[in-house]
């Protein structure tokens, strides 16, 4: 029920809404809140990156490695006596990397915050940090996610599908449409599910973890991901199929059909979900939409590039692995390494 009350004007009474002036003031002072925090939260990047320049300068300015560290200590001491420990000489380090990495003060992107420029200094390819910039600006990644992607590596996984270096060179200039076979990524990384390594489970039970973690899914699948449905009936012919996850890109303007696989793929798996593809772009597509896509998600993959693509059978049908857990540095460069020279080696074939 609306909160009303009357009020006297011109001697008569009128009945004024009250719930709807208190949430247009609420919003508007939520709103100035927000501004002003923001605006708090831009003007202290630019007093430590102003720390950044000067102990940056100072070290190079003298004779000795060691007399840098002294002077960074010494000015460390001061300011935490006076300022607290964000001061501390670990984070006039950060600081001062933060510097060098963005010499030039306009250049810095002032939408993101310092907790995402504490993760985006620990990226030295400036390709790579630029991407994560860009990404984080336009998904409106918290300093979390940021940290999260930059850890599974989500940049050298994005270059492995096609034409990922047009894509990158695309998105420096602000185009954001993309192909639908550029959404592939290799590998998926849901270690936020929960299921274990080696653990027995069933394919029900990662799509129903999946489905209880939709969020951090979707921020996996990437940019312009919504959900449709899971399990939704088809009938073709005079049977019902049932696949796994349905999408829809925005960027891509198609749908996006998953299907998970716990053991190895195999070419009626495939068959199936050229099938799925068909079928949604003969009754789901509309003018101005790109054909579907399929991705099968697969825990071990093999030498599934070469028979997901099998020659020019198979149109827009994808197959990436996926991981359950968070992978070591190491594992996930061989990964990403494997994967590429697969896909490479694909392609010379197709040639």
């Amino acid at each position: 029920m609306k909160e009303t009350t009357l009020i006297k004007k011109n001697n008569d009474y009128e009945l004024i809404d009250i719930e709807s002036i208190y949430k247009d003031i609420k919003e508007r002072i939520i709103t100035a809140r927000t501004k002003m925090l923001k605006h708090i939260d831009t003007t202290m990047i630019e007093v430590y990156w102003y720390v950044g320049k000067v102990t940056y300068e100072l070290s190079e300015n003298s004779t000795k490695a060691s007399y840098g560290k002294k002077i960074v200590d010494a000015l460390s001491a001061r300011l935490t006596n006076e300022f607290g420990s964000g001061f501390s000489p670990v984070s006039l380090r950060r600081m001062r990397k933060f510097y060098q990495l963005y010499p030039i003060w306009s250049a810095v992107p002032i939408e993101l915050s310092w907790s995402h420029f504490q993760e985006l200094i620990k990226v030295d390819r400036k390709e790579e940090r630029e991407f994560y910039e860009r990404e984080a600006i336009k998904s409106n990644w918290g300093y979390r996610e940021l940290s999260r992607q930059i850890n599974t590596k989500l940049y050298d996984r994005y270059l492995i599908s096609p034409d990922k270096g047009k894509i990158l060179e695309d998105a420096k200039v602000g185009k954001i449409e993309k192909q639908p076979e550029e959404l592939l990524k290799t590998p998926y990384i849901f270690e936020f599910v929960g299921l274990k390594e080696n653990k027995n489970y069933l394919e029900t039970d990662l799509e129903r973890a999946l489905l209880s973690h939709l969020t951090e899914f979707l921020l996996e699948l990437g940019r312009g991901f919504s959900f449709v449905a899971n399990q939704q009936r088809i009938k073709i012919g005079a049977e019902y199929y049932y696949p796994d996850l349905i999408f829809y890109n925005r960027l891509a303007k198609c749908f996006v059909i998953i299907d998970l696989k716990i053991g190895k793929l195999t070419h009626q798996d495939i068959g199936q979900m050229q099938m799925y593809v068909n079928y949604y772009k003969k009754t789901q597509m509309i003018e101005g939409e790109n054909d579907p896509i399929g991705i099968l998600l697969c825990a071990d993959k093999d030498d599934a590039v070469v028979e997901m693509t099998l020659g020019d059978n198979v149109k827009n049908v994808y197959a990436s692995k996926y991981l359950t857990y968070l992978p070591t540095k190491e594992e996930l460069i061989r990964i990403i390494k494997d994967e590429k020279e697969l896909y490479e080696l694909a392609q010379e074939n197709a040639e």
